[in-house]
C-alpha cells in the first residue's frame, strides 16, 4: 500500500471530523453527541427495529443499547416488544423526540449551507462531485466478498434475483433447468466455489466457479443488486473467482453469456476473455469466451510482493 495514499486517506478524516464538529459533545449545537444525534435521524418519525438500526449503523448491541438508554433518558425514544412479533424491539420518537427531530434536520440544513456559502460556484460544483465519490467509494471499500453455502439463505436470495433478472431481460424468458448445468454439487470445494458479495451485511451479489475438466474451470451465476451497481463489485467477484480457480490448478476459464447481458460482456473483455467457438448447448448463450494463463498470472501476482 502507497504510504502517501494512507497519509492522505488520515489528513483527510481529521478535517473532516474537525470541520463538520464531531469531536464535542455538542453536535449541531443541541447539547448531545453525534452518536445520539445520528441514533436519533435514525430513528426517524417513523420509528425503527433496533436490529434494522445496529446494521445501519454497524453498533453491537451493548453500545446501541447504551445510546438508547441515554435518549429514553432525555424524554426522545421509548422502545418497546414490536407488534405481533415478540422477539423484536421497535424504537419510536416520543412527541419531545418529534420536536428534536425536526430541530436536528433544521440546524443540519443549515450547517450544510454554511459549509458551501463561502465558496465560488464553481468550488462548490467540486466540492459536490467530490463528495459524491468519496460518498461512493466509502460504500465500495465496504463490500466483502467471501465463500458462501448455497444453502444459506444468502445464497438462495441471490440466486432467486439472479434468476428473476433474467427473465426479465432475456427474450424468452428463463428457465434454470434449461441452462447450463450448474447443480449445487458442482459448486462447492474441491472443484468448485460460490462466492457472496456483502454491504452493510447485505447479500449484494454473487458468483459461482465449477470445473469442466483437468486445469479448465466455469464461471457462472454472476449477478450484482441493481442498487449496488458502479461499486465495482462485479470486478472485485470476477478477480476473486480467477484467484480462486488459480489456487485450484485452473489455468483456463471459460462462461457463456446471453447477448442482452451487454455490461457482462465489456466485463469480460476488458478482463482479458476472448470469444470462442460454442463449448456448450446452453440454450441461452449467444457468446462465449475464454482466458488463458491464470496460474502464470498468480505467480506473477505472488513474486511481486
Amino acid at each position: 500500500m502507497d504510504e502517501g495514499q494512507i497519509q492522505q486517506v488520515r489528513r483527510f478524516n481529521r478535517t473532516v471530523t474537525q470541520r463538520i464538529g464531531v469531536l464535542t459533545d455538542d453536535y449541531l449545537g443541541r447539547g448531545r453527541p453525534l452518536s445520539e444525534s445520528r441514533l436519533l435521524f435514525e430513528i426517524g418519525r417513523e420509528g425503527a427495529d433496533l436490529r434494522d438500526l445496529r446494521a445501519r449503523l454497524s453498533l453491537d448491541s451493548g453500545y446501541l443499547s447504551r445510546l438508547l438508554r441515554s435518549l429514553e433518558a432525555q424524554g426522545l425514544v421509548t422502545s418497546q416488544r414490536a407488534a405481533g412479533d415478540a422477539r423484536v424491539r421497535r424504537a419510536a420518537l416520543t412527541r419531545k423526540g418529534l420536536r428534536e427531530f425536526g430541530a436536528l434536520d433544521r440546524h443540519s440544513e443549515d450547517f450544510a449551507s454554511s459549509l458551501l456559502t463561502s465558496l465560488s460556484t464553481r468550488q462548490r460544483e467540486r466540492m459536490i462531485a467530490a463528495m459524491a465519490e468519496v460518498e461512493r467509494l466509502m460504500r465500495a471499500s465496504a463490500v466483502t466478498i467471501e465463500a458462501a453455502d448455497l444453502a444459506s439463505a444468502d445464497a438462495r436470495a441471490c440466486l432467486e434475483a439472479y434468476f428473476g433478472e433474467l427473465q426479465e431481460r432475456f427474450e424468452n424468458g428463463f428457465d434454470p433447468a434449461l441452462g447450463a448445468s450448474s447443480d449445487p454439487e458442482e459448486l462447492v470445494p474441491p472443484t468448485g466455489l460460490f462466492l457472496i458479495a456483502r454491504l452493510d451485511d447485505r447479500a449484494v451479489g454473487c458468483g459461482a466457479l465449477k470445473q469442466r475438466n483437468r486445469g479448465v474451470g466455469e464461471i457462472k451465476r454472476m449477478w450484482v443488486a441493481p442498487d449496488a451497481r458502479g461499486l465495482g463489485i462485479a470486478q472485485r467477484l470476477l478477480e476473486a473467482l480467477e484467484h480462486h480457480a488459480a489456487r485450484m490448478g485452473m489455468d483456463t476459464l471459460q462462461l457463456d453469456t446471453n447477448r442482452a447481458l451487454t455490461e457482462a460482456r465489456a466485463l469480460y473483455a476488458r478482463n482479458g476473455y476472448r470469444e470462442i467457438p460454442r463449448y456448450n448447448d446452453n440454450p441461452y448463450a449467444h457468446h462465449w469466451f475464454e482466458k488463458r494463463g491464470l496460474r502464470g498470472k498468480r505467480a506473477g501476482d505472488a513474486s511481486s510482493r
